[in-house]
């Protein structure tokens, strides 16, 4: 499928509920990947999306929890490390999960501590779902994870909004200080993203301007979902 940009205007704040047989053993799971630069509201999208399965089992995802594990190495060691780079992540446990999840079976979801830099000794239990929602800036990047993916989706928002989102969330919800925030992005998060996260969007089905107040698009993203799950052409 051909990459579609979805220009329209916003509509009304409802979303139109999916609805759809609970799972069934021999039915493969429907796992959607959101993709997109930082701050550009692929989160958004991707809960509007695991909300609107009315009747449907879903579960949530988010790429961030794959970073890798990097307690062996000081605090300020921690902070040099290029975060925006594909090897930053366990591609592999990722793709591991998705295929575990895809023949309908449980995983141990990984958490990443944004403050210390480091995976948390915890994990989560993600049940087997009818529909995996996973979200991530890099998760077009890897060849692996997009095959197994069966709707593609990339959000593209400028890269000025894009940047105060990403100053406003890093302060306030992982503590960092505003002259860090604007290092890692001028070094890392712009120069990573020209190189792999633009570039990716040609993977992408569906490219969704605006992020997830682009409300038209959203809807039209639901309406083939609900044609997937009931096993039409998407």
């Amino acid at each position: 499928m051909t990459a579609l940009a979805l220009p329209g205007p916003l509509a009304a704040t409802h979303l139109p509920a999916v609805a759809r047989t609970p799972l069934h053993l021999n039915v493969k799971p429907l796992i959607i990947g959101i993709a997109g630069g930082t701050g550009s509201g692929k989160s958004t999208v991707a809960r509007k999306v695991a909300d609107s399965l009315k009747g449907s089992q879903a579960a949530f995802i988010d790429m961030d929890a794959y970073y890798r594990d990097h307690r062996h190495l000081t605090l300020e060691e921690r902070r040099r490390v290029n975060w925006d780079h594909p090897d930053a992540f366990d591609t592999g446990l990722l793709a591991e999960h998705l295929e575990a999840l895809g023949r309908g079976e449980a995983i141990e979801k990984p958490v990443y501590d944004f403050v210390t830099h480091s995976r948390a000794p915890q994990s989560v239990r993600i049940e087997p779902a009818d529909v995996i929602v996973i979200d991530g800036i890099l998760l077009l990047v890897d060849e692996r994870v997009r095959r197994v993916c069966d709707v593609k989706v990339f959000v593209d928002t400028d890269a000025d909004i894009r940047l105060i989102r990403r100053i406003r969330r890093d302060m306030a919800v992982r503590g960092r200080p505003l002259e860090e925030i604007l290092d890692q992005y001028l070094n890392t998060v712009q120069p990573m993203h020209l190189q792999f996260v633009e570039p990716s969007k040609r993977y992408a089905d569906l490219v969704i301007p605006r992020g997830g107040e682009n409300t038209v698009a959203i809807e039209l993203l639901l309406a083939s979902i609900a044609r997937r799950l009931e096993g039409g052409p998407a």
